[in-house]
């Protein structure tokens, strides 16, 4: 690749120090805040569930389920690095046959926006369904929010504020 051609991540202004640490938080709540929890759930132990109906669950395929949402979690946190990163700007020399090309950033803003938009409309369900459904038995406890909101709100927010602080970086290049 000629260097004409190949992409310079100096071009684009280093995030600010607050996009960085949005970002850090939205990677730390997917990775370390979602990920613990829905593994002890994915290898069959009912914590905070009802254990019949966890079974049930669980078999009718609960456990393969949760470990794609794992993945999709780890997915979304190095998405969320990848705002604030130089590997968001170009990809590194370990990416096989995509290694000093420039990352296809509107395709990564758009990906961050919407994964955050997603995320924050899931909570706000969520949030909604629980204070409706509170006393009905379902498969885990209706307590599970006091965990599961602050940390999809920690999650989608700083996703959000880092995707936008990347969009800024990359329009005004």
């Amino acid at each position: 690749m000629s260097a004409s051609t190949a992409a310079r991540p100096t071009e684009v202004p280093p995030p600010p120090r607050w996009a960085v640490r949005a970002a850090y938080a939205s990677a730390l709540s997917a990775t370390l805040g979602f990920v613990p929890l829905h593994t002890v759930w994915a290898v069959g132990v009912p914590l905070w569930a009802d254990p019949g109906k966890f079974r049930d669950w669980y078999a009718e395929g609960g456990g393969p389920y949760l470990f794609v949402l794992n993945g999709m979690a780890a997915l979304a946190g190095l998405l969320a690095l990848s705002l604030v990163r130089p590997w968001g700007l170009v990809f590194p020399r370990w990416a096989p046959l995509l290694a000093g090309r420039q990352v296809p950033r509107r395709t990564l803003a758009v990906t961050a926006f919407a994964v955050a938009a997603f995320l924050l409309l899931y909570t706000v369900f969520a949030a909604v369904l629980t204070a409706v459904r509170f006393d009905e038995p379902g498969i885990f406890s209706p307590w599970i929010v006091v965990y599961g909101i602050p940390q999809f709100l920690v999650w989608g927010i700083g996703l959000l504020v880092a995707a936008r602080s990347y969009r800024a970086r990359i329009v005004c290049r």
